[in-house]
């Protein structure tokens, strides 16, 4: 960062991946009336890349600088529903890497229009398959990796770096965001870094703090957490991106994750735009399944009155405009029926 000589202050960055991290705390207000308690959105659109992937795509790529892994002129490969890829891609432009994502295909055309435009090369792979299948986009990003020479794997799923880079920012910024009140984090769960690094630093200052993890239908997390096996029956396709897995990711602590709680694509649709619409926030998909695990956990009535619960949106709605807050989208998906209709504004052409 460049100063103001005279007085110190902060004019100008010197590049934009200076931004990353000190994402605002947004008191909730219109979207939780009614609810018993304090609530709280980290609000992570603030990121340059509009996600908490910011975080870790820069956390893993300087640790693989400083240990001579990543040289001028290599190659990152990675697998990502959309953003993290990103992330990677913003950080390689600005450091001189080329980059190769392998994307799941139920990312949204806008997040795979993203990529491509931040000079990305982008495989899109079948979000349908087992995480063995040499189409998914975990068994195409190793072939890839293995065939090209000096290329480096970031492999979010199993990079403790993935919590270590949550643990130094997000988890300390939460703390002293809310002066140490904080008694809940509602948070999605995906690769798990967001949610472990957060916890892993939040317990250490108040063990009696409760991390309640948000799992999506479809998703094998929840019950991994409760059993410690995998149970395969528990997978069939599902909508929300950067949610859930088809398998046990590494860079999950379950020792720190108090609760899962499921939900469902329809419902998480609908919050996400109740939340733009009630609190002037234009959150992403995933942000509306972390609130939907908020709804329901106050319908179970979890809360107290002086209880100060953090919920984390993890990304834009920017990159949702073809799938939640495209009408279209929503009327195919069957989302409109008569239990969750919503009254809209109709766009009107003169």
């Amino acid at each position: 960062m460049e100063k103001n000589k005279s007085n110190g202050e902060i004019k100008v960055y010197e590049n934009v991946l200076s931004l990353i991290g000190s994402t605002p705390m947004i008191r909730l207000e219109k979207v939780v009336e009614g609810f018993t308690g304090n609530f709280y959105a980290k609000f992570e659109a603030f990121n340059p890349g509009h996600s908490n992937k910011d975080r870790i795509a820069l956390h893993i790529i300087d640790q693989a600088e400083k240990k001579g892994i990543l040289k001028p002129g290599d190659t990152i490969i990675e697998t990502t529903s959309g953003n993290t890829g990103f992330s990677l891609a913003m950080v390689s432009l600005i450091k001189g890497y080329e980059c190769i994502l392998a994307v799941s295909s139920k990312s949204s055309k806008d997040k795979i229009n993203m990529l491509h435009s931040m000079g990305a090369k982008v495989y899109v792979c079948p979000a349908n398959v087992s995480a063995e299948d040499s189409r998914s986009y975990f068994q195409v990003a190793k072939t890839l990796h293995n065939e090209i020479k000096n290329s480096v794997y970031i492999n979010q799923y199993f990079n403790n770096l993935n919590i270590e880079a949550h643990y130094k920012t997000t988890g300390p910024e939460i703390w002293d965001q809310t002066d140490g009140r904080i008694t809940h984090l509602v948070a999605c769960s995906g690769t798990g870094g967001t949610i472990s690094g957060c916890a892993k630093y939040l317990k250490e200052q108040n063990s009696d703090i409760e991390i309640i993890g948000v799992d999506a239908y479809g998703s094998v997390l929840k019950k991994y957490h409760e059993t410690r096996e995998l149970d395969t029956d528990e997978i069939y396709p599902y909508l929300i991106e950067g949610l859930g897995k088809n398998l046990i990711p590494t860079a999950t602590d379950f020792d720190s994750i108090d609760i899962f709680i499921k939900v469902s694509d329809e419902d998480s649709a609908h919050t996400a735009r109740e939340v733009t619409r009630k609190e002037g926030l234009f959150v992403g998909y995933t942000s509306g399944a972390a609130m939907q695990a908020l709804k329901q956990l106050n319908q179970e009535e979890r809360f107290k009155e002086d209880d100060f619960v953090v919920i984390i949106f993890p990304d834009h709605g920017s990159r949702y405009l073809s799938k939640i807050y495209s009408e279209d989208w929503m009327n195919k998906q069957g989302f409109f029926n008569f239990s969750n209709q919503e009254a809209t504004n109709k766009i009107e052409y003169i």
